[in-house]
Formats: C-alpha cells, structure tokens, sequence
C-alpha cells in the first residue's frame, strides 16, 4: 500500500493536563481497509480522530495524509489533503440556524467551485441515499435522533471523500436507528468509502470493520481480526468483550 493510500500517526504523543492520551503511538489506516477503534470510556479514541484530522497537535511524532505529514504545518499546506476525510461527529454537530440541504451544501458553497444548481442535485443525491430526502427544508430541531445521524452522513458524503471518520454512530439510538447506520456504513464500503470508527457498540464494530485497534492507558494493546480479538489472551481485551463481576466499578 502506497503512503498516498494512508494516514498515518507515528511515534505520536498527546498529552492534556498531564495525563497522557496516546504515548509513542502508531497506527495506519490504509484506503480500502475499514477499521474500528475500541476502548474504555476516556480512553482517548476521539482525540485520535481529532488528531489525525490535524484539529489537534501532538506533544511530538508526526501525522500524515497520504504524502504530507500536517504536524506543525498551517491548515493552508494541508487542506486539500484533509479534504478527503469527512467526520461524522457523535451529536450529529448539525447547524442548528440552517436547513438540512443547507446543512448537506455548506462545504460546497464554501469552497464556492459549484452552481447552486449542481449542489443542489448533489445534496438531493446524498439525502437520498440515507433516505431522508423528504426532510430537505426541516431543521435540525425537528428530526429524530437517527435521522440527525444520516443527515451528518449525507452532509459527509456531499464532498465525495476517501475515507469518513464515524464518532460514536450509534450512541443514543434504538436497533432500529443501529440497523440504518450499519447498512449505510455497509454501503459506503460497497462504493469504495474507507471507514473508521470509534465505538463502544461491539455489534456495530464487527458489523462494520474488518481490523480493531484496541486502545488501553495510552498505548494500542491489540491490533488485528475479529477472530484473533476473540482469540486473545490479553486481559483488558477480554474483560471488555466479556465482563465480569470483576469489571464491577473499574
């Protein structure tokens, strides 16, 4: 796989207040291949989407889109790199003053490249694929909660990138509401989409990726398949897969 194919976080270090998030850390998240991150709550999984995405700077080691490592460099040297990633945030992160197609468009009419008309076929197109194309005039307030999560995965298709980060796709939603968002991921994939995703929904994960990183005390403590997840020996991994009454409180 070529560097032009990846991101990459390497020998990475991020600390807040002291407390160190990721110490010495790689990872790799080649095109083509879908993966999840798991870990304890606060275990750091959603910064590494932060990071990666160059929203927050490492203490030292480097992140690199494709061919150019963003660490220390101005958003201007990286942002057409960073525009082949798209971030599905945990709340949806809607704009709560615009309407669901003003809300799908607002990175093209940005970037100010399309006719309205052409963006306006475009956010039809990505509503539609999450079947939500009826709510183009609502506003945030008035969807239900899964229908908050498709409208952000529109809104991350409408720029049509490589790879879509999910923040918790399904926190908050009924099975239901999990079914949709694992059948979109499922087709985003199908169409050549990498995903990653940090999740504690076990059910979603292995839905949804082929590889697992499993994240402990700022470290990867696992990398690898499903099986070899279940296969392991390592104790944090199989208290989280199978708790205990150990687990009580910890």
């Amino acid at each position: 796989m070529s560097g032009s194919d990846s991101i990459r976080m390497e020998k990475l270090s991020y600390s807040v207040g002291g407390r160190k998030i990721l110490e010495d850390f790689d990872f790799c998240l080649d095109r083509g291949v879908n993966r999840t991150i798991l870990g304890v709550s606060g275990a750091g999984k959603t910064t590494i989407l932060k990071l990666l995405l160059g929203l927050l700077p490492p203490q030292s080691g480097r992140v690199c889109i494709g061919d150019v490592c963003i660490t220390g460099q101005p958003e201007s040297i990286f942002s057409e790199q960073r525009k082949r990633i798209a971030i599905v945030f945990q709340g949806g992160a809607l704009f709560d003053s615009m309407t669901v197609g003003e809300n799908v468009g607002y990175r093209l009419f940005e970037e100010g490249r399309l006719s309205e008309g052409e963006i306006e076929r475009i956010v039809r197109e990505k509503l539609s694929f999450v079947g939500v194309e009826e709510a183009l005039n609502l506003y945030p307030a008035e969807l239900s909660g899964g229908m908050k999560k498709r409208v952000a995965i529109s809104r991350a298709l409408a720029a049509n990138p490589d790879f879509i980060f999910f923040d918790e796709p399904t926190t908050g939603l009924d099975p239901i509401g999990v079914y949709n968002i694992c059948n979109l991921m499922q087709r985003l994939q199908a169409e050549g989409k990498t995903t990653l995703m940090v999740t504690h929904d076990l059910a979603t994960a292995f839905a949804t990726s082929e590889r697992f990183t499993f994240l402990h005390q700022a470290r990867m403590i696992f990398e690898g398949t499903e099986a070899e997840m279940r296969a392991s020996t390592i104790p944090e991994v199989q208290e989280f897969l199978q708790p205990t009454k150990e687990s009580l409180f910890v």
